[in-house]
């Protein structure tokens, strides 16, 4: 049996604004999603069911990359930490792990760069041909990720990434960003408002308001620099500037319509306890995140008001091999 497994990811700056060219951050989570891969008779199958492209188009992809449609078939084993469909990157943590099981069954090596393009492949291939690669690299990479159009000199470089979409060619640059050590005694809390929204309808939402009103642009533009700003923060461990950018960043979101009622309840009492705190995805519904050094204070608020939470530190490991394969 092989097993890997990939963390979830919250961004922190730079949803939405990151599809009009500007900066995206986002910090690995401590929720993981586990993928074993065990030799089978017969077919491929997924959690006991037949491995078919329209249920299971991610691993569909990824085998058919690493080993090819007519390898001899496996059986594959998911477990998730995750809340489904809450915008925390659960498909890209499929991903990656999926893709470090079925390298490392067949004695490929576990290159980052290479696993974090053949995910970020896998997830464009089961999104009509369009992916950022943010969700995909933080889960490869672990840490803290920024994706931007282009090299920034405040984080470190590791790899660009194109894409042939239905729009054109794309291209990014990623970085990690170095963490300061006074990060282990900061904590990301996660909360789930238990709505789920479309991350397609919401970008959707996005373009017509911008189209209708192009003047809009400019909080498009002030997300790109507060996500600048809020690395530069971060890396400093300057966290008291980094919850009030987060704080704007919830602003610039909910001016463009991409918040909701539950959000931004649960935005403001966690803002109460943390250094700051934003609804985190595509919006609409989804996961919020609040920056603080009082953890369980922070948690207990959100839970009070109905949601669910995920405590987190700040910054993840990222894809691993849990065991090896053995003949």
């Amino acid at each position: 049996m092989v097993t890997a497994s990939a963390p979830g990811k919250a961004i922190l700056f730079g949803e939405h604004a990151v599809v009009y060219g500007e900066p995206a951050v986002a910090v690995a989570i401590d929720a993981r999603v586990y993928i074993s891969v065990t030799p089978c008779e017969g077919i491929w199958k997924m959690d006991g069911y037949a491995l078919e492209s329209g249920r299971h188009p991610h691993v569909v992809s990824l085998r058919n990359a690493i080993l090819g449609e007519s390898s001899e078939p496996q059986a594959i084993q998911i477990r998730s930490e995750l809340f489904p469909a809450a915008g925390l990157g659960s498909s890209a943590a499929l991903s990656a792990a999926g893709c470090a099981a079925l390298l490392s069954l067949s004695n490929q090596d576990l290159d980052e760069e290479r696993i974090a393009t053949l995910s970020h492949l896998a997830e464009a291939n089961a999104q009509g041909g369009r992916a950022s690669p943010i969700d995909t690299s933080t889960s490869t990479l672990g840490g803290c990720v920024l994706v931007s159009n282009q090299k920034e000199s405040f984080a470190n470089w590791r790899y660009s990434r194109t894409l042939e979409t239905p729009e054109g060619e794309r291209m990014w640059e990623v970085h990690s960003v170095d963490l300061p050590p006074s990060a282990s005694d900061i904590w990301l809390v996660v909360g789930y408002t238990g709505i789920h929204a479309s991350t397609a309808d919401l970008v959707q939402k996005v373009a017509d308001l911008l189209a209708n009103s192009p003047n809009k642009m400019e909080s498009i533009s002030r997300m790109g620099d507060v996500a600048r700003a809020g690395v530069a923060a971060l890396s400093q461990g300057d966290y008291v500037e980094v919850g009030k950018l987060m704080d704007e960043a919830h602003d610039l979101l909910s001016s463009i319509g991409v918040s909701c009622s539950e959000l931004d309840d649960m935005v403001t009492v966690a803002r109460r306890t943390s250094f700051g705190a934003k609804l985190t995805g595509a919006g609409g519904g989804g996961c919020m995140l609040a920056l603080t050094d009082k953890p369980e204070e922070t948690a207990a608020a959100l839970e009070m008001r109905g949601g669910r939470v995920i405590v987190t530190p700040l910054g993840a490991s990222g894809v691993v091999m849990e065991n090896s394969y053995e003949n």
